[in-house]
């Protein structure tokens, strides 16, 4: 058995959910439709191409045998090519955590759900009103994060506006390694950059080797700019995280009706397009990277071209990704959890059930952006990553399914009651699945009326805020022991004030 066969945990007795079912229940796309999207990509690689300016990673399409078109500045990539890289992806990914309980090993149909995103706003958590984000809000919604069982990774969900885009990258990483012990994703800007956060991260992990082995950073990569085309220096950022081999999502982001096909099938075959291209050229540079599929398509509202990430097309697209990742066999990284709504109220909470469940049932297996956003990705509040915590977890019983075996058709149990020897609620059964079969919403309110009005008569938005500030006054983990944050410090211009996270 591999190695990352041997860290891939079995289910723990006693509990109705973890990190990493398995899901696969839901397909909007039938086998056919599959493979004709794929067919569909494959004959836009070659006809349409990309569109590739002169580079180093055009050179390297060329020397591999793609055709290049320099008077079109495009790159015409064959069958062939797609399908040997396929042939030498990893088809799992590892991301460790700085703890082991928060390893994840992408493939398959398991699923992990985390933050995600580049917020410009937050709602402040006292007065309720939009403010610019910080590097601060990049540490303190990791020491939320760092507490919420169904927020699987961290993904740095904010920019910081508050400092210097010049050491924007290696802040944010520090940020939000201080803020908890999950897996870290960001992204960079500049090839230095990623060098600036590789060596961070392996100072912090006890040398490179340690790092690779145990990757508990990862990065997104934006490389196209829809439809069918490389971004130049993002692509040169691509190549350099490839070369230091840490784990890279390639995120692709069409928009339908606007960057891609309003047609959904259409904007399908366009961003597997792109995602194939992009996996190809990985495999061009170092065979077997570890690297992740990352489909991000989104929907317009036709009526004013306005992005849309809480609509019912949204959750579809992003089910169906799931698949066509499954039909390559590659890791997928994908996106829901997204609404319009300003405000964690009953929009925000039926947009993010719908898109999240359905990337979930789906197979997903990293779904990022799947607690805390609100107003189209602009803006994050800080309760609403606890109401969403009580979404994911609901979901993820639902990817878990339900057990058929002989004990759980509880013929015996139903045999017992109905001859009068007690009731359900008082058999042995139930008492020890209460815990491993159910799950409970820890913000979610279940009680009485007359209970709830006398313990306040919150709502949900309020006992979030209360169960926030709770977490934020006495959660302080030190996830940067002082002699390494010292080293960093001298190293870098780190700007987040002391090691408090």
């Amino acid at each position: 058995m591999s190695r990352r066969k041997r860290r891939q945990r079995e289910k723990k007795p006693g509990q109705a959910i973890q990190p990493g079912l398995e899901g696969g229940w839901y397909k909007p796309l039938t086998g056919n439709g599959i493979k004709r999207i794929h067919e569909a990509a494959l004959a836009i690689l070659e006809r349409v191409g990309i569109e590739v300016m002169p580079s180093e990673c055009r050179e390297i399409f060329g020397a591999a045998g793609a055709r290049v078109d320099e008077a079109q500045n495009r790159v015409y990539i064959p069958r062939g090519m797609v399908e040997d890289a396929l042939a030498t992806a990893q088809n799992e990914v590892f991301l460790a955590g700085r703890e082991e309980k928060h390893d994840m090993i992408l493939g398959g149909r398991r699923v992990y759900m985390g933050t995600g995103g580049a917020a410009v706003k937050v709602l402040d958590l006292e007065s309720g009103r939009e403010r610019e984000s910080t590097l601060r809000d990049i540490a303190d919604i990791g020491r939320l994060v760092d507490t919420l069982d169904n927020v699987h990774f961290y993904l740095r969900p904010v920019v910081a506006r508050d400092i210097p885009i010049e050491h924007l990258d290696i802040n944010s990483y520090y940020a939000a390694l201080a803020g908890t012990t999950k897996h870290v994703t960001g992204n960079c800007f500049t090839v230095q950059s990623v060098r600036d956060v590789v060596e961070m991260a392996g100072m912090l992990a006890g040398g490179m080797e340690k790092l690779r082995e145990r990757p508990f950073i990862s990065f997104t990569n934006c490389w196209t700019v829809s439809p069918l085309r490389y971004a130049t220096e993002t692509v040169e950022v691509l190549t350099e995280i490839v070369r230091q081999e840490m784990p890279v999502f390639l995120s692709s982001a069409p928009q339908s009706g606007a960057t891609s096909p309003a047609a959904l099938a259409g904007t399908l075959a366009q961003i597997h397009a792109e995602e194939l291209s992009g996996i190809t050229y990985c495999q061009l540079v170092k065979p077997g990277t570890p690297v992740a599929l990352g489909y991000v398509p989104s929907v317009s509202d036709l009526r004013t071209g306005n992005y849309i990430g809480g609509a019912p097309e949204f959750a579809m697209m992003h089910a169906a990704v799931a698949q066509l990742g499954q039909y390559v066999n590659l890791p997928v990284y994908n996106s829901s959890g997204l609404t319009e709504s300003k405000l964690p109220d009953i929009q925000a909470g039926y947009e993010k059930g719908m898109t999240s469940l359905a990337a979930a049932l789906a197979g997903s297996n990293y779904i990022h952006h799947s607690a805390g956003f609100l107003e189209s990705m602009l803006t994050v509040a800080y309760e609403q990553y606890v109401i969403d915590d009580d979404i994911n977890g609901s979901i993820m019983r639902m990817v878990r399914g339900i057990e058929v075996t002989d004990e759980m058709l509880s013929i015996d149990v139903i045999e017992q009651v109905c001859r009068g020897e007690g009731h359900y609620l008082g058999t042995a059964q139930s008492l020890a699945l209460m815990h491993s079969e159910y799950y409970y919403p820890h913000t979610g309110d279940r009680q009485r009326r007359a209970d709830w009005e006398a313990n306040g008569g919150l709502d949900m938005r309020e006992r979030a805020r209360q169960k926030t500030r709770q977490i934020l006054k006495m959660h302080h983990p030190q996830t940067i022991p002082p002699e390494v944050d010292a080293a960093i410090r001298e190293r870098f211009t780190i700007l987040l004030a002391g090691n408090d996270g």
